[in-house]
């Protein structure tokens, strides 16, 4: 589905849309690249296009597995720093990472298939939140990530065109 075939939908299915879609592009921002580009680093924090997505993966962990089952970072392998989360390993490649995030997806569409947007999460360090709200703090950070993927994504195509 397209965002645009959404607009008379239902909340729910306009939201699932968007984060599906923000989803899709920024695991797209792999595409293509080699493994030097995906892990080059052109800022000084720790972001990198691999380290983006495999963030996201941390991510949809966070707010689809720990915070529906109240399960623990470390029960599910988890970094305890967000920040840590864009570490690359030495195992990690463009296609190990855009499948874990692929996965990661998965088992949240699963997770949150038989919630209303209304129902609380218990899980999460915050407390209980409706789903809503984490549907809305899930697209926030999709979309600023797929901001800097598409800005490291350009810049680093176009210092290789040269």
């Amino acid at each position: 589905m397209s965002t645009e075939s959404v607009i008379g939908s239902p909340l729910r299915d306009q939201i699932e849309t968007f984060a599906d879609e923000h989803r899709e592009a920024l695991q797209r921002c792999l595409d293509g690249l080699t493994e030097e580009q995906a892990r080059r680093s052109l800022v000084p924090s720790r972001t990198t296009l691999l380290g983006l997505v495999k963030h996201a993966t941390f991510v949809e962990k966070v707010w689809f597995d720990e915070a529906v089952t109240g399960r623990s970072r470390a029960e599910l392998g988890l970094p305890d720093d967000a920040g840590d989360s864009f570490l690359l390993a030495d195992e990690d490649t463009v296609e190990s990472v855009q499948r874990a995030h692929r996965e990661a997806c998965e088992a949240s569409r699963r997770a949150a298939a038989a919630l209303d947007l209304d129902d609380l999460l218990t899980g999460n360090r915050r407390g209980p939140l409706p789903l809503r709200w984490v549907y809305l703090h899930l697209l926030r950070e999709l979309a600023q990530h797929c901001g800097h993927a598409d800005i490291l994504r350009e810049q680093i195509l176009a210092h290789d065109a040269k």
